[in-house]
């Protein structure tokens, strides 16, 4: 357990400066507010939910995986693999589990209203990939808990898949871009930052595609990809309409954003008649 953290706290920082400076050498996108407007603030948030996570669920993931190893409890415990068959197929069925887990959070009301934090953010950048309300991270705790239990997953696929997920989520949400003939091959493999974009614009129909974040193949098996924002993407607008203020960047109204109203619609139920 204590391995795991470390771990992961390892990788978290070799990507995010990997990508913080990739995006200082290739920036996509102008930005609309300076890093030091929204940097502490996004990276706060994030402080919080370590925090939060640390108190409530520490390990919570692991333990499961390893609970279910150790009483057979899941698909895969209950067929006979080897183990280089069983870490991957654990860690796309995780990986699937996560993709229908965000179109959840934009279906659902409530869980929109947790889940607009992060899309609130009116800047697209590296941290905006750390960027979740703590009681979203921890019911995506508890989803992840169940699905480990469920699948079967193998310890070793939880914190690859863990690894995994906290690093593609800052890649794909990098204010830079791939070449042109990379991209049209990289984003069959993985989400590139210009194929996540599109889902973070202010237009509904937009945002309500693109929900992978490892693997790009859900969007297209399930009728949800999108190739490219209708405005392109320097011209697209980033965020959510109801939170355009500087005042809305604050930590402060992060936290406190899911309690207040926002005009409309959610973005799902808006697809059709954007």
């Amino acid at each position: 357990m204590q391995a795991e953290a470390l771990i992961r706290l390892a990788a978290f920082a070799a990507v995010f400066a990997a990508v913080a400076l990739w995006e200082l050498a290739a920036p996509r996108r102008k930005p609309l507010y300076a890093r030091g407007a929204r940097w502490p603030h996004n990276l706060g948030l994030l402080l919080v939910d370590v925090a939060v996570v640390r108190l409530l669920a520490p390990g919570a993931v692991i333990g499961v995986a390893l609970a279910a190893e150790g009483r057979g409890w899941g698909l895969l415990n209950a067929v006979s693999l080897p183990w280089w068959a069983v870490l991957p197929i654990g860690v796309v069925l995780l990986d699937l589990v996560i993709y229908f887990q965000h179109v959840m959070f934009h279906a659902v009301p409530t869980l929109w209203r947790l889940h607009r934090v992060h899309h609130a953010d009116q800047d697209f950048d590296v941290t905006t990939g750390t960027r979740f309300h703590p009681v979203e991270i921890l019911l995506s705790t508890v989803i992840k808990c169940a699905a480990v239990a469920a699948i079967g997953a193998s310890p070793l696929a939880v914190l690859v898949f863990e690894v995994l997920l906290n690093a593609s989520a800052m890649f794909n949400h990098a204010n830079a871009s791939l070449p042109s003939w990379a991209e049209r091959w990289v984003r069959w493999l993985v989400v590139t930052p210009d194929m996540h974009r599109v889902h973070h614009s202010v237009l509904y129909d937009e945002s309500s595609s693109n929900f992978g974040f490892n693997l790009p193949w859900w969007d297209r098996l399930f009728g949800t990809y999108r190739a490219q924002p209708r405005l392109g993407h320097d011209a697209m607008t980033i965020g959510v309409d109801a939170f355009r203020s500087t005042e809305d960047l604050r930590l402060d109204h992060l936290l406190i954003q899911p309690f207040q109203n926002t005009p409309g619609q959610y973005p799902i139920n808006r697809r059709k008649a954007a």
